[in-house]
């Protein structure tokens, strides 16, 4: 009845509004199609439910962003044949920040501070805890608009509204949320590393929607005990990757259509404090308001003082405290590819490799659509966790992941030779999506196994699996744990009369 009076186009935007799904849109669930229809936001929207002193600091924010460089989209080698100039709108006209600036007050940065019982160096707390996990699923894909940012969410909504109009806090996958650990202490100042997984949604009705997912946002932030004063803030999307950004867009009006799915390289996408924040009023000795600029107009300058940290440890010991946080399978140390096997022979170890078409640790599985089972998210959040797995690839292998686009280009690298075999031999037995991969210090594969093929056997009854190779241990209830370990211990087996010579 509902797709006879709407018609397809009609259910679908009725359903992208109707979040509980009772077929009946409340005025909450009105309210962003109400708001653009009028161009009226009403401003409680977002206002905190702590509503910070206006006579407090400032803090300035700039934004600076460049856009996807669309020839990194694996769909421009064919020009982006089949794909309608429709569908890619909402990111080819996404060429500039929508804030390039905004000033905002400093105690707003109150959500950065820590718990109290997280006050030790390199702790982990969540700001905005992560609700999903491989047995809750995914949220829905037929979305246009957010929904309102709620107590420490609404700062988040607030700077990555810096970027786009329609950031969602809260990602569709897990792991979602904020991450953040004290990285520095002093007297009176906190050094506060953080990560969010966040994405944004890039198109309107009419249009189909089309999810825009950086692999993470990454920074930190200098702000006093009592989040009076903020003395720097930076936010990123790390770069130094030749892929950190999925795309994904539907081509029907319904949750089941069809999805495109590519990644893709934003070289550039940050928010930077101009400086220290300061105060929207001053006072003199005697508590009187006066003037902000000096008696030639000049605006009054703020010398604020050296802050000298007690405690304090390396950026990137904090950041791999988020990323475990984020990642429980991060607790084994993931090396880039040629370090991988550098250490592997100096250990005279086994190098435990996974190539994928797209990233292991970012918050959304780059190289997976929807229907693709063989995903470095259904990896991650299984087999790759388990303490058995984790015991065994920190005791005996030097563990690695890599983006087939990186191995592509050190294999045609032709300054070091050993590395281009290295690559050489690690694409000879690729296939898509991921490939899990045994192989000795001089880049030799004597194991290796696809995951579309590790989880189809996995989901089998054990009398069905034919290959003893990838037989199920009684020891372990969970068969993925159970042939992941065989599939290690069989490569241990393998190469045992190459690593006693």
């Amino acid at each position: 009845l509902a797709l006879k009076s709407l018609g397809s186009e009609g259910l679908f935007l009725f359903s992208s509004l109707d979040t509980n799904n009772d077929l009946y849109l409340s005025p909450e669930e009105f309210k962003p199609i109400a708001e653009k229809l009028t161009g009226v936001a009403p401003i409680s929207e977002f206002e905190e439910e702590e509503t910070p002193d206006p006579s407090g600091e400032t803090l300035s924010i700039v934004a600076k962003f460049q856009p996807l460089v669309m020839e990194t989209m694996t769909k421009s080698k064919d020009g982006f044949l089949g794909i309608s100039h429709v569908a890619l709108s909402g990111l080819r006209n996404w060429t500039a920040p929508a804030a390039p600036m905004s000033v905002m007050l400093a105690r707003q940065f109150k959500a950065f501070l820590p718990p109290k019982n997280k006050l030790d160096l390199g702790d982990p707390w969540w700001i905005i805890p992560s609700e999903l996990n491989i047995f809750t699923g995914y949220l829905s894909n037929n979305r246009f608009y957010p929904p309102p940012p709620r107590g420490k969410e609404i700062i988040i909504h607030r700077l990555l509204s810096m970027f786009h109009p329609r950031p969602f806090v809260k990602t569709r996958f897990a792991p979602q949320g904020a991450v953040a650990c004290i990285q520095a202490i002093s007297t009176f100042y906190y050094t506060i590393a953080f990560r969010i997984h966040a994405e944004f949604q890039l198109n309107e009705p009419p249009d189909f929607p089309f999810w825009f997912s950086p692999g993470q946002f990454t920074g930190h932030i200098i702000l006093s005990k009592d989040s009076s004063h903020v003395r720097e803030f930076k936010l990123f999307v790390p770069n130094n990757r030749s892929l950190n950004v999925d795309m994904e867009w539907l081509y029907g009006a319904s949750e089941s259509s069809n999805m495109e799915v590519d990644i893709g390289y934003l070289p550039q996408m940050e928010l930077e404090s101009t400086g220290p924040s300061i105060p929207s009023v001053i006072h003199d000795e005697n508590g009187n308001v006066i003037d902000s600029r000096d008696p030639s107009g000049e605006p009054i300058q703020f010398v604020f003082e050296e802050i000298t940290w007690q405690q304090e440890i390396p950026w990137e010991e904090a950041a791999q405290k988020l990323e475990v946080a984020m990642y429980p399978f991060k607790k084994v140390s993931y090396l880039p590819f040629t370090q991988a096997f550098e250490k592997a022979k100096a250990e005279k170890k086994l190098v435990h490799s996974i190539l994928l078409w797209g990233a292991l640790d970012d918050h959304k599985p780059l190289s997976a659509s929807l229907s693709m089972p063989g995903s470095g998210r259904t990896l991650r959040e299984t087999v790759l966790e388990s303490s058995p797995i984790l015991a065994l690839l920190n005791e005996s292998f030097i563990s690695s992941w890599s983006l087939v686009k990186e191995l592509e280009e050190l294999q045609t690298n032709r300054e070091n030779e050993f590395y281009s075999k290295l690559a050489d031999l690690h694409l000879e037995k690729y296939n898509f999506p991921v490939e899990m991969i045994i192989c000795l210090p001089n880049g030799t594969v004597i194991h290796h196994i696809n995951a579309n093929y590790f989880l189809d056997i996995t989901s089998m009854k054990p009398e069905d699996v034919e290959s003893s190779i990838f037989s199920f241990s009684t020891n372990f209830e969970d068969p993925s744990t159970a042939t992941y370990l065989q599939f290690l211990k069989e490569g241990l087996q393998r190469a045992k009369p190459y690593l006693q010579t």
